[in-house]
This record gives structure tokens, C-alpha cells and sequence, in this order.
């Protein structure tokens, strides 16, 4: 068996940026002096002419990016999502998003898993803050694999888009021949009896979710859904009706997130129990990521338990 590698997405970021400036040249990158961490300073170090650093004052970048993107040429601008969705929300919203230019927003160091850089830093809300704004693509990819084809999809995609990315290495769970596409999820593993839909890092939890499952005669389906926005609809009701009950997972708050997406999808047009597991509306922590996902139940070992809750609450 090959040794599974462990790559964070903001890498998988970095590298698809390069790849697609070698082949074409109708787009700038912007950063905000963080371009070392949020892995843009690769498409700098090769395309330095396309590449512009704003300092740090992402409210500017974005209008900068706004400002570009009004005369045709597609940018690219990235920040941290604490910076990017929370400081600049107003620039995204009315400069971005209201025209719907073609900006590609790359948010790194998301949520819990930033780890010893504390709450002010993790930011678990911007999955909510970017749904609010109308017409806003969101993706946030499993793994290195799906965040370069995140990418690519972004780069030919008309309209605005939110790509999330986390600091935090995690394995790589998909091969080559893995096919992603804005607005679809995938369903990974069968299962009849409850459905496990996750998104970034935690599609890896869910995996392993199934695999416990399994040892204790639960047949779980699993369904990674990377485009939150727009989300999935077809899939998601498949899965309630064919299951009876989902179980979401995410590292974001569940308030406005993945669970909230699916929960209204749900109960709109095929009512079944849905049970969320995200942060659950507190402020993060500082510490090593691997033990801050342990202390906020964003493991597989939590999936398990709410799938049992998920199943004793189906009629």
C-alpha cells in the first residue's frame, strides 16, 4: 500500500496558481504581505510581472481587485479568511459581488485548524458571511487534489468565487483520476441507512466514520461536498430519501455553513433529521491543530456518535 501523503490545500492553491500562468496570461494575483503563507508567493517567485503585493489592508486588495477585474482580466486576490470575509466583507459584497466580476477570492488558514494562531485568527464564520452575498461561489476542498481542480473550475467559472484553505497538512484522499466540478458533489462510499455529507478536511473523518460504522453494522453512505454555493440539491435529497436521515460535517461553525445549507434543502422539500456537527457557536482556541480538532469533536469518532443520534431520530 502506497504511504498516504499529508499536503495542506493552501499548497494545492499555490501550485495550481503557477500551472495556470504558465498557460495562460489573462489574470493577476493579488496578495496581502502574506504571501509566503497563503502559498501565492509561488506564483510570484515564477510570474513576478503579474503579481502585486498590497500590504496589509485587504480592503484595499479588494477594490484593487474590483477595480482590475472591471476591465476584463480575471484576478485572483488572497488573504487569510479571518481578513478576507471578515475585514473586507463590505469590498466583497458591494464591489465584488454586487457587479458580479470575475474575482477569485483564495481565503487560507480557516477555521479551527489554524491552531496556536487563537480565535482571533480562526475564523468559523466565513462560510456564512459569503452565502449572504448573492451569486457567490463557494468551494472548500477535501484535499491538495480537489483544491487545484477548485481552481482551474474557479479560473473558467463567470462570477464571483470564495475559495476556502486551510494551513493544516491533511491527507490526500483523492487520486489523479478525480473529477470535480462546481456545484456537484460525489458520493464516496454507499450506504443505506444514513448519509454522512462532509466538506474540506473533514471528508477525511468521514471516510474513517464509515469504516467504524461498518465494524458495528451501520451501512453509512458518505458524500463529499466541496461547492457549498450552489450547493448540490439533487444529491442531498437523494440522500434523504434513500437514507432518512444526514448527518453534516464541517469545520465552521454550525450556523450558517454546510449544515445550515443542507438543512434548509432538507426541509423545503424532503423533511428527514438532520444533525449537524461544526464548532458549535464558541470562539476557537489556541494550540496544535491536531488537538484542537480532538477538543472541538471534529474527529471521525464524533461522526460516529451523531450518526447513532441521526438514526434513533428517523421514524
Amino acid at each position: 500500500m502506497s504511504e498516504i501523503k499529508n499536503v495542506a490545500t493552501r499548497v494545492g492553491f499555490g501550485k495550481a496558481l503557477v500551472e495556470l500562468g504558465a498557460e495562460r496570461d489573462d489574470f493577476l494575483v493579488l496578495d496581502a504581505d502574506l504571501a509566503a503563507a497563503t502559498q501565492t508567493g509561488m506564483f510570484k517567485k515564477e510570474f513576478p510581472e503579474r503579481f502585486y503585493d498590497c500590504g496589509i489592508a485587504e480592503q484595499n486588495m479588494i477594490s484593487i481587485a474590483a477595480g482590475i477585474a472591471a476591465t476584463g482580466k480575471k484576478v485572483v486576490c488572497s488573504s487569510f479568511a479571518m481578513f478576507a470575509a471578515g475585514r473586507a466583507f463590505e469590498q466583497i459584497r458591494n464591489s465584488i459581488g454586487y457587479p458580479h466580476l470575475n474575482v477569485i477570492i483564495g481565503a487560507t488558514h480557516a477555521s479551527i485548524s489554524v491552531g496556536e494562531d487563537g480565535a482571533t485568527h480562526q475564523c468559523n464564520e466565513d462560510i456564512a458571511l459569503m452565502r449572504s452575498i448573492p451569486g457567490m461561489t463557494i468551494i472548500n476542498p477535501a484535499d491538495e487534489t480537489e483544491a487545484k481542480l477548485a481552481v482551474r473550475a474557479a479560473m473558467e467559472h463567470d462570477g464571483p468565487v470564495y475559495l476556502r484553505f486551510g494551513r493544516f497538512a491533511v491527507p490526500v484522499v483523492f487520486g489523479d483520476d478525480y473529477k470535480f466540478q462546481i456545484g456537484k458533489g460525489v458520493e464516496l462510499r454507499e450506504g443505506k441507512d444514513v448519509t454522512i455529507i462532509a466538506t474540506g478536511l473533514m471528508v477525511k473523518e468521514a471516510l474513517e466514520a464509515h469504516e467504524l460504522l461498518k465494524s458495528e453494522g451501520i451501512d453509512a453512505r458518505v458524500v463529499n461536498i466541496a461547492t457549498i454555493k450552489p450547493l448540490d440539491k439533487e444529491i442531498v435529497l437523494k440522500a434523504a430519501k434513500e437514507t432518512g436521515a444526514i448527518v453534516t460535517a464541517e469545520e465552521h461553525s454550525i450556523i450558517g455553513g454546510l449544515g445550515s445549507a443542507v438543512s434548509e434543502a432538507v426541509c423545503e422539500e424532503y423533511p428527514v433529521p438532520v444533525v449537524k456537527l461544526g464548532v458549535n457557536d464558541t470562539f476557537g482556541k489556541s494550540g496544535p491543530a491536531a488537538q484542537l480538532l480532538d477538543q472541538f469533536g471534529l474527529r471521525a469518532v464524533n461522526i460516529v456518535e451523531k450518526v447513532k443520534k441521526a438514526i434513533a431520530l428517523k421514524k
